[in-house]
């Protein structure tokens, strides 16, 4: 998901009857955080512990692949290392624990969330709570983070908010292949310059970018990465609809997300205790369900 240069005139041939529309960015796209320097990183034991856990962001894959077995890297969601407003940052991140998370109804701790992730987002297995790996990942979340006190609020958190829309996922289709493939491959299976959005080395369906306004958003607000191109809002949930259709690895225990039974409107799978409550409205979206097992 690294810049590349692109030939502009190529990839806008024939867009027209995508809909492709030039405009400013979202408000925000560009922005970044200030982060502490380089060369604040200090020297001895604790400076050797940020630099590697940086590098198990950058590297994920490669570095631990008995945990992360997927495409995908963890500065893979958390755009521009981390640092960018808008784009999953995770400066603010180490000052936010513990916190209360519905998902799983649990108090977490870092080292929950850290492993959530590497379980739902890098489709692997948690990292030991204790080890050499997890500690040097906190080291780099408590760098970067310095400097913000609890509860780590900062403006450009997480992801920006759209106002729901339904997808058109055949719309999405020529979108995805127009836009979206020339990095990430005309199958959705990656390339050298951006991970796959489906199929076995992708997130699994448990993952939060599974997870329709959240795709949407993401994409909206940081795809394609070059900015040769920036989607309407629509766009980008037809975007979204179509990719998270396609299949993707199932994530074994997903019924039992939620157990207050209150899943957001677009969770593409049903849970367990939200089953047990009486029937709730229908989600204000047609909502595109995952297929783990082949194409929908």
């Amino acid at each position: 998901m690294r810049w590349v240069p692109v030939f502009v005139g190529a990839l806008l041939t024939g867009l027209p009857a995508c809909r492709i529309e030039q405009r400013p960015p979202p408000a925000g796209r560009d922005g970044a955080f200030r982060t502490p320097a380089e060369s604040e990183i200090p020297s001895g034991p604790l400076g050797l512990s940020i630099r590697r856990g940086r590098a198990l962001l950058r590297h994920t894959p490669d570095s631990l692949p008995q945990h992360a077995p997927s495409a995908l890297r963890c500065f893979s969601c958390h755009m521009r290392e981390g640092t960018k407003a808008g784009g999953l940052p995770l400066v603010g991140v180490y000052s936010r624990f513990p916190e209360y998370r519905p998902r799983n109804g649990l108090i977490n701790l870092l080292e929950d969330r850290i492993n959530d992730c590497f379980r739902r987002s890098l489709n692997g297995s948690a990292l030991p709570r204790d080890g050499r790996d997890m500690r040097d990942l906190i080291a780099y979340f408590a760098f970067i983070s310095r400097g913000i006190a609890p509860p780590g609020e900062v403006a450009g958190q997480g992801l920006p908010v759209l106002e729901p829309l339904p997808p058109d996922t055949g719309s999405g289709r020529v979108l995805y292949r127009e836009v979206c493939g020339r990095c990430h491959g005309a199958d959705g299976d990656g390339t050298g310059l951006a991970p796959p959005l489906w199929g076995p080395r992708s997130f699994n369906v448990g993952a939060g970018m599974a997870r329709l306004y959240t795709a949407a958003s993401f994409i909206r607000h940081n795809m394609p990465n070059d900015q040769v191109v920036v989607l309407t809002d629509q766009q980008a949930f037809d975007v979204a609809g179509y990719v998270l259709a396609r299949p993707r690895p199932d994530f074994p225990g997903k019924a039992d997300d939620w157990p207050g039974g209150d899943p957001p409107p677009d969770v593409a799978y049903p849970t367990s205790a939200a089953r047990q409550r009486k029937p709730a409205p229908s989600p204000p979206l047609p909502l595109p369900r995952p297929n783990p097992g082949g194409l929908p």
